[in-house]
């Protein structure tokens, strides 16, 4: 397989739903190029609109989902600076870090209620060991709960407006007809929600788990969603989305760094709260060739932080590497929470490598480093 490469930021092809133009640009740079031509004021007034129109007699005027990183940090700084009165709900992660949980109680203190549901730790221990088996991806569970549990406490205290962060379609680069999309609603989550194809009803029918132990991980029904009239809205179509400004407003207002650059990533202030993060981004890489490392690239290179060239060295360098700790917590202490040892977790990752990437032996073994990182056979040059 040859990886094509976006000719303006660095994305390659292997991009699930990325699309590029005649002249080899991904979406995702042309959706950020298309942003001069929006009215930004317009969509100001539009904002304030909605949250005029969903201003109710109730205590609060939104659910505002917070993991207590930057972007959340800013979604509830943006939402205070209108005069609104948000119910700021948490679905706790899988491996809360120290660093998470302070930055987590640094939202509070902006001035706002709080709700944060934790899910059976044995049971999501379980969820969490089937799902990075069977599609690979360690932290299946806390991207359906972020999504369920605020709708849920929506739905329970009667409060129709949800106000979410970026669209990730117009953010990373989707389908063109949904770079502009303004509601987060079942379906945006059952196609871009990360859920790999693996349905909640699954774990019901193969781990024969019953359906009321599994309440937090369902999306409310239709009826219940219209009864309560919820409406979920991304921030960022209303706002210039950027998530390094946004990390500098969520300092500036006490939130907390790592005291370095996060183990595969280019930025210290991002995904501070999961210990698992560092597994699911890597397979990304092996099963696309790209990492955390690339999006931050790209990100900077649309924003002119970073030269293309600039970019590919460090990219080329950071990107991909074998994740030996997070947050300086070593792999095997985040593995043994979910029963699985080093060897297993190996097998696993060879399992849902993708070997038409990475450069493998004459007889088909993947060719490894001593640290354990794959070689790309196609690397930006």
């Amino acid at each position: 397989m040859s990886i094509k490469y976006c000719k303006k930021c660095i994305l390659p092809s292997t991009k699930p739903d990325l699309e590029f133009d005649k002249n080899g640009i991904c979406q995702g740079c042309n959706a950020f190029l298309n942003r001069k031509k929006i009215d930004w004021s317009e969509r100001k007034k539009e904002f304030i609109k909605i949250l005029t129109n969903y201003k109710t007699n109730n205590t609060y005027d939104c659910v505002v989902p917070v993991s207590g990183g930057k972007d959340s940090t800013y979604q509830v700084i943006k939402l205070l600076e209108h005069n609104c009165n948000p119910l700021c709900v948490t679905a706790k992660t899988d491996f809360l870090t120290d660093i998470g949980r302070k930055n987590i109680e640094n939202i509070k203190k902006l001035g706002v209620d709080h709700i944060e549901v934790s899910t059976d730790p044995i049971l999501r221990n379980k969820i969490n060991k089937f799902s990075l088996k069977t599609v690979g991806d360690i932290s299946w569970a806390e991207h359906i709960t972020i999504f369920t549990i605020p709708v849920r406490i929506a739905c329970k205290f009667n409060i129709p407006l949800i106000v979410w962060g970026e669209n990730s379609q117009n953010e990373n680069g989707g389908p063109k007809e949904n770079e502009n999309m303004v509601d987060l609603d079942r379906k945006w989550l059952e196609e871009f929600g990360g859920l790999l194809g693996l349905r909640t009803s699954d774990l019901k029918d193969i781990l024969n788990i019953p359906e009321k132990k599994l309440f937090q991980y369902t999306y409310p029904a239709e009826s219940e969603l219209k009864k309560n009239k919820i409406k979920g809205i991304f921030l960022g179509y209303f706002f210039e989305w950027d998530g390094h400004k946004n990390a500098e407003i969520a300092i500036k207002n006490g939130f907390e760094c790592y005291e370095r650059e996060v183990e595969g990533s280019i930025v210290n202030y991002e995904n501070l709260d999961n210990a698992q993060m560092r597994i699911h981004d890597y397979f990304k890489f092996l099963k696309y060739g790209y990492d955390r490392v690339t999006d931050w690239c790209c990100w900077h290179i649309r924003r002119d932080r970073l030269s293309r060239k600039e970019a590919i060295k460090i990219n080329n360098d950071k990107s991909g590497k074998f994740p030996l700790s997070y947050l300086g917590i070593p792999l095997e202490e985040i593995l043994s929470n979910i029963d699985c040892s080093m060897s297993e977790f190996k097998e696993i990752c060879d399992n849902f490598t993708n070997k038409e990437l990475f450069k493998c032996d004459n007889r088909g073994k993947l060719i490894k480093k001593d640290d354990g990182s794959l070689i790309l056979k196609d690397p930006l040059s």
